[in-house]
């Protein structure tokens, strides 16, 4: 699968700590060969993310992306559950 960063998510994600950022590329290597795999959590999102997905990094961070084709997806955010949400 061809995987691309949004400019917003990349200047989020090098803000995070090192553990989390850990946590999203392991997450992101079980992505590129199942995107729904069940440890992801892999689900639509409603509301101002219509359109989008998300994953679970932790338990409270999540990854926000979208499917650009069957085999591309691009992930636009990231944050934890409530700031994402609020």
């Amino acid at each position: 699968m061809r995987i691309s960063f949004h400019r917003s998510f990349e200047k989020k994600f090098k803000k995070l700590d090192a553990k989390v950022k850990k946590a999203f590329y392991l997450k992101l290597k079980l992505f590129a060969m199942n995107a729904f795999h069940q440890e992801l959590n892999n689900h639509a999102l409603k509301g101002k993310y219509l359109g989008y997905r998300s994953i679970n990094v932790t338990s409270d961070i999540r990854a926000i992306f979208s499917f650009l084709s069957e085999d591309s997806a691009e992930f636009d955010d990231i944050d934890n559950h409530s700031n994402l949400y609020k």
